[in-house]
């Protein structure tokens, strides 16, 4: 039995490229019979660090950042790009830009038991799909219980310090190693992704991950 791969993925949740490179990495994953190849990671980032914790009006927030009447421009090139990956946007619903400090607490908690993926997705799903608020503490606690976790578990990982401030280290860190966008995927320790790459792309980055195991290692002198 080989030893399997890490494969870290910095995300947000926010971030709807994110949510299609999720889907596309995992097709192609499944296309080359990967998916016990590798441990998968999930390590946050915020687009948003200084989203009001209420959150904003989703147009506002689009109109601000990319100038008036821009939202639908944008969500026409996502539907897109969703539509070839098997992800489905439902705009209606998100009506809301979120802070995702406490969903990636969430999935920090939630992969202390090898679930941070199950969560992640949940959220995803949660958010780009359902139109639900994950910025808000009883959303995400009743995601976690939806999720199969203790609801008092869950109320107390979203109020850890401890927690918090280690979703923060690792933003920081994330971007003192130059990562500047998400989705942004590091494999096997040293080979970077940027963006969400169709599956393609990630077959030659399969092949190049896994031609440079069977190197046989030089012995040391």
């Amino acid at each position: 039995m080989q030893d399997k791969l890490p494969l870290a993925i910095v995300s947000d949740i926010a971030c709807p490229w994110c949510f299609i490179g999720k889907t596309r990495l995992e097709t192609a994953l499944a296309q080359f019979g990967l998916n016990e190849r590798f441990t998968i990671t999930w390590l946050p980032y915020e687009l948003n660090p200084e989203m009001p914790e209420a959150g904003m009006d989703r147009t506002q927030y689009l109109d601000t950042k990319f100038g008036p009447g821009k939202r639908r421009e944008i969500e026409l090139r996502l539907s897109e790009a969703a539509l070839e990956s098997g992800v489905t946007f439902n705009w209606a619903k998100v009506t809301k830009s979120v802070n995702t400090r406490m969903a990636h607490m969430l999935v920090a908690a939630a992969s202390t038991v090898q679930r941070g993926g199950d969560m992640t997705a949940a959220l995803f799903k949660a958010y780009w799909q359902e139109g639900r608020d994950i910025g808000d503490l009883e959303t995400l606690v009743q995601i976690a219980v939806e999720q199969g976790f203790d609801e008092q578990a869950a109320r107390d990982e979203l109020a850890n310090d401890e927690l918090r401030e280690t979703v923060i280290g690792l933003e920081n860190h994330a971007r003192e190693v130059g990562v500047t966008g998400v989705p942004f995927f590091i494999v096997d320790g040293k080979l970077a992704v940027s963006g969400a790459q169709p599956p393609d792309v990630w077959a030659q980055v399969f092949q190049q991950v896994l031609a440079a195991q069977q190197q046989p290692e030089m012995p040391e002198f």
